[in-house]
This record gives structure tokens, sequence and C-alpha cells, in this order.
């Protein structure tokens, strides 16, 4: 897997800065500072739609980033 920065574009016109985890290509995740999230979690995780199968959880909130990070990771090399 390898992680870029960028920016995308919300539901409501606006850019998000989010790190995107791409393997073969193919973007397979996000994480990112939510505007909503519970508190002291700031950071949200999420597998990309089409790449839940056999994976749980598919999102989360973290502390930090690192944390997030972490997260995503493990759920991603998990396979039921």
């Amino acid at each position: 897997m390898r992680k870029v920065t960028t920016s995308l574009p919300t539901l409501r016109g606006r850019l998000l800065r989010a790190h995107v985890s791409l393997a073969e290509g193919a973007v397979v995740g996000r994480i990112f500072n939510a505007k909503a999230a519970p508190v002291d979690t700031p950071w949200m995780w999420t597998l990309a739609f089409g790449h839940h199968e056999n994976r749980t959880p598919t999102h989360g909130y973290e502390p930090t980033r690192e944390a997030a990070m972490a997260a995503f990771a493990k759920s991603w090399r998990r396979e039921s």
C-alpha cells in the first residue's frame, strides 16, 4: 500500500484534505480530520466502497493520524 495526500471534493463542494491509501493504483481508503467526530477522536479512517468484503471494521475514529493509519492498516490486512 502507498499513501498520498490529496484534496478531495465533498458533497457540499468544498475540498477535503485527506490521506489516501492506494493498493495497486486503486484508492482503497481515506484518512482525514473529520469535522463531525466523537470527542477526542477527530481522525476518521474508512475503507473505500468496494473494498469492504471480508474486512471488519470498515471505518473508525482515532485520536491521532498515526493511530488512524495503524487502524486502517490492521483492517486492510484482516481477511476473514
